[in-house]
């Protein structure tokens, strides 16, 4: 069984930045195209970064020139580093499959103050 572990949100400010991590066990992720998600308060969840295994890397425009993806397939872990944030960032990311979805972790909560 496929379970996602995501953390490393909090509370920040405009402009600070944050670190999140995605930890998986019952998969190797290093076979997989992996995404970061975001869903906003009241909206559905979205997808703002996405990394193939090829290390193939697609970027909302939301998020363009901020955030960066990356893998460490020895760790099994995604990350998502996320600089100048902005409040419109406030939401609970989730990390999943691209292709098809595993379960949902909880996701970790991000908000950010102006």
């Amino acid at each position: 069984q496929v379970r996602l572990v995501e953390f490393g949100g909090g509370l920040v400010q405009a402009g600070g930045s944050l670190r999140l991590s995605c930890a998986a066990s019952g998969v190797s992720l290093g076979s997989h195209y992996m995404g970061w998600y975001r869903q906003r308060p009241g909206e559905q969840r979205e997808l703002v970064a996405r990394i193939g295994t090829g290390l193939t890397i697609v970027y909302d425009e939301s998020v363009k020139g901020r955030f960066a993806i990356s893998r460490d397939d020895a760790k099994n872990t995604v990350y998502l580093q996320m600089n100048r944030l902005e409040p419109e960032d406030t939401g609970v990311y989730y990390c999943n499959n691209v292709l098809f979805y595993w379960a949902w972790g909880q996701g970790t909560q991000v908000t950010v103050s102006s």
